[in-house]
């Protein structure tokens, strides 16, 4: 597959594996915030590799094995690739203008995709989401809480999308300059109205890639 040069050149992030594979995600030298690959990705992926998803039913197998896995607003496609590493059957979801980077990323891992899956589709928050209408297992979302504009459109798909036990994992940076303060505020105001969310402690999340201004938040529907 050749790539699609349509928000600059590439460049490459590499992130390594438990098992000492190696995913190889491009980046754009210039386009919007989802061509690169944010530091709330890295910890949102290594979290997916840690005990609390081993699968003591399998011989340590990963508990990813033969999950359905929606994630949101993907980006490059790094925590995607990560659950599909691991055996879920993933859909990784962002804007027309990401689809090109989001394959590329996709074609040049897949020799580390055995058992999982991983497909790429259009979704704009707040608009017609009947393509993904049978509740995942997961719901995956790294530095989602960003524009102002997405916070109500964001809240509204996560309420179609997910069912009554769908996890939905947030990953955010903690941000204090400008507007996101108030950006934050608004969407958790929102989410709590439908959604409980329990926080990931420090000592849950990968020992090397975590920081105490990157948040995890397992987010459920309110009974």
């Amino acid at each position: 597959m050749a790539a699609d040069t349509e928000c600059g050149e590439y460049f490459i992030r590499e992130i390594e594996k438990n098992d000492g594979r190696v995913l190889k995600l491009k980046q754009c030298y210039k386009g919007d915030v989802g061509c690169v690959v944010w530091d709330a990705a890295i910890v949102l992926a290594k979290y997916l590799e840690t005990k609390h998803f081993s699968n003591p039913a399998s011989s340590g197998g990963s508990a990813w094995a033969g999950r359905s896995v929606l994630e949101l607003g993907a980006g490059t496609g790094l925590v995607g690739l990560m659950a599909a590493t691991l055996g879920a059957d993933v859909t990784v979801t962002d804007l027309e203008d990401l689809q090109s980077l989001l394959k590329v990323n996709i074609h040049d891992n897949q020799a580390l995709i055995s058992s999982g899956s991983i497909t790429a589709k259009v979704l704009k928050w707040g608009e017609d989401v009947s393509d993904c209408l049978t509740p995942p297992h997961y719901v995956l979302m790294a530095d989602c809480i960003y524009y102002e504009q997405s916070i109500v459109p964001l809240v509204e798909s996560l309420k179609v999308l997910a069912g009554p036990e769908t996890c939905i994992i947030c990953c955010y940076e903690q941000r204090t300059e400008g507007i996101n303060p108030q950006v934050e505020k608004q969407f958790f105001e929102l989410l709590h109205q439908h959604f409980s969310c329990e926080e990931v402690p420090l000592d849950k999340q990968d020992p090397e890639f975590s920081s105490p201004d990157i948040h995890i938040l397992h987010i459920q529907r309110k009974v």
